[in-house]
């Protein structure tokens, strides 16, 4: 006989859980009681729910893995929901743990009672609320298998406390299907016969990977087919990595703060191959401008994502690995020197901003942490200036390195999403990199940091303002800065110290070098204060409701 609570944690070993990131309430006690007999599991205690679920997302977006998060009822479950729409958003299998008041007392407004599968319902690929300890295994193990599969996702578990105290004889079942659920489309081959006809033909191809590249890991396969038939690559913000930046296939990142030259290619192509992306407003700019002279090719395990934003001539539902493995024999060799003479004179013609200014400016941060950041370093960014930075002057050769909120854009994320990567990649150098702004959001587990010893190197980028937003001010707004200064009076090196965590502080640009390298020598947490130009930003942006080639390099170019 065993407990539902011992149920549960059965079912996570099957699944080759290693880590919760929890925290813990009445509710949730016979679980974290049982978790004491599972030296397999190792729960992490975070100082706040939404720390959870965002380490959860980390740990998930760097290993591969699903993320577990635990949280007791109330408001321990409501704040995950950040969180939890972060990974829905990014596509981050997850799975999200929320016990519940007992069953005989939902939907009477009880103690710390909310309706978690009302509230995330948009949230989740799916939502389940277990009211028998009977179903409690296949729910677990269904849990899993949606999260992972097809096009993942976060699912939530709500889990009444009677429930988990329930006693039966556990019937774990070995696999799980949910019946009308396919766990993968199988792609027509006849489509995909079409795809590269329409390749070889080209004489200005594209690739424009997506974040369904990482997810399926298929980046070697991406090279393998850009190699193939000499077609240049430009990728998302979630498909950094896909693409070595050495690589003279690779173009950069496109989109809304991407490198103009890579905009450029994506308008002057005649045929652009996406894959596993989704079309986003920050990539498109204006929709009817996008690709206008391009036959477009759109490959995506979710068929509503297909069609959805921009009409496409070849539709191919399916999982993007096994699209590129079917479609790579079939391209031809092409020489295609004189399109990517083209692009490459672009780069020279506008190339991505790299100002000298007596103060440390963004470039020569990102390339100083790049210096001692090793062969294979992971960042987590937070959202803002310090995002964009990030993405387009710290080179990732491999996928899974560079993570970041997208979709959702939620501050805060970074912090603890190095937290779950370094739990989840131990030995490899972690960063997280933020602006002021967004580091305060989720300062709290400098705390969960210091208390595991955990290696994440916190560099933040303090201009005393919310640097995007006061962006928009500059540009559109005449430089009428409302509520965009959060002034330099927080000491992050003694907060940071208050912590327990090893701190720095960097103003000359001869220093950080050297700040850097103690930080590394470090064995544990180091959070690296770096003062920056408050007149900072990030060029080239396309102004919303542009084309993706109206980009501006400056705020005197904004013409209204």
């Amino acid at each position: 006989m065993k407990t539902g609570a011992q149920i549960l944690l059965e079912c996570l070993k099957l699944e080759g859980v290693d880590t919760i990131f929890g925290y813990p309430g009445a509710r949730t006690l016979l679980v974290h009681d049982a978790l004491l007999d599972e030296p397999g599991i190792n729960h992490i205690l975070v100082r706040h729910e939404q720390g959870a679920a965002h380490a959860a997302d980390g740990y998930a977006r760097t290993t591969g893995k699903v993320g577990v998060c635990l949280t007791t009822s109330g408001p321990g479950a409501t704040n995950l929901v950040t969180g939890i729409a972060t990974a829905y958003m990014d596509s981050v299998p997850m799975v999200a743990l929320t016990c519940q008041v007992t069953t005989r007392d939902i939907g009477n407004d009880s103690f710390q009672e909310a309706d978690m599968i009302g509230i995330t319902r948009p949230i989740t690929k799916h939502s389940y609320l277990v009211t028998d300890v009977k179903d409690l295994a296949r729910i677990v193990r269904e849990a899993f298998f949606v999260a992972r599969t097809r096009r993942p996702g976060p699912v939530l578990v709500d889990l009444p406390s009677d429930v988990l105290a329930a006693k039966i004889e556990a019937q774990i079942p070995g696999e799980v299907a949910r019946r009308g659920y396919q766990e993968k489309p199988a792609v027509n081959l006849n489509q995909l016969k079409k795809a590269a006809a329409m390749i070889n033909k080209a004489k200005r191809p594209l690739i424009y990977a997506g974040g369904g590249i990482t997810l399926s890991g298929s980046a070697e396969l991406l090279r393998s087919l850009a190699a193939a038939g000499t077609i240049p690559v430009t990728h998302t913000l979630m498909a950094i990595g896909v693409m070595d930046p050495a690589s003279p296939l690779a173009v950069g990142m496109l989109g809304m703060y991407g490198a103009w030259y890579a905009n450029k290619a994506v308008h002057d192509c005649d045929c652009l191959v996406a894959l596993g992306a989704r079309f986003d407003d920050r990539v498109t700019g204006r929709v009817d401008a996008f690709a206008p002279r391009a036959k477009i090719i759109h490959v995506d395990i979710d068929p509503a994502s297909i069609r959805k934003v921009v009409k496409v001539d070849l539709p191919i539902v399916g999982d993007v690995r096994e699209a590129l493995e079917v479609m790579i024999p079939l391209i031809e060799k092409k020489d295609r020197s004189a399109w990517l003479q083209e692009i490459e004179d672009w780069k020279k013609q506008a190339p991505l901003p790299r100002p000298e200014r007596p103060e440390l400016v963004p470039h020569e941060i990102m390339e100083a942490i790049s210096a001692v950041a090793g062969d294979a370093p992971i960042v987590a960014s937070d959202v803002g200036l310090s995002q964009m930075w990030t993405a387009n002057y710290l080179p990732f050769p491999g996928p899974r390195q560079y993570i970041t909120s997208g979709g959702l854009g939620t501050m805060g994320y970074a912090l603890p999403a190095a937290m779950g990567a370094a739990l989840g990649n131990p030995g490899r150098p972690v960063f997280a990199i933020n602006g002021d702004g967004a580091f305060q959001m989720n300062i709290q587990e400098l705390a969960t940091c210091s208390y595991y010893n955990l290696p994440v190197k916190t560099v933040v980028l303090n201009n005393g303002k919310l640097g995007m937003v006061r962006q928009f001010q500059k540009v559109f707004l005449k430089e009428r800065y409302a509520s965009t200064c959060i002034g330099n009076h927080v000491d992050f090196c003694m907060v940071a110290r208050g912590f327990g965590v090893a701190a720095f502080k960097v103003v000359k640009k001869e220093d950080l070098a050297g700040v850097l390298e103690k930080a590394m020598a470090i064995d544990g947490p180091v959070v690296i204060d770096v003062d920056i130009d408050p007149d900072c930003y990030s060029f080239p942006m396309v102004p919303p409701g542009k084309k993706s080639v109206e980009a501006i390099f400056s705020p005197e170019e904004w013409q209204g």
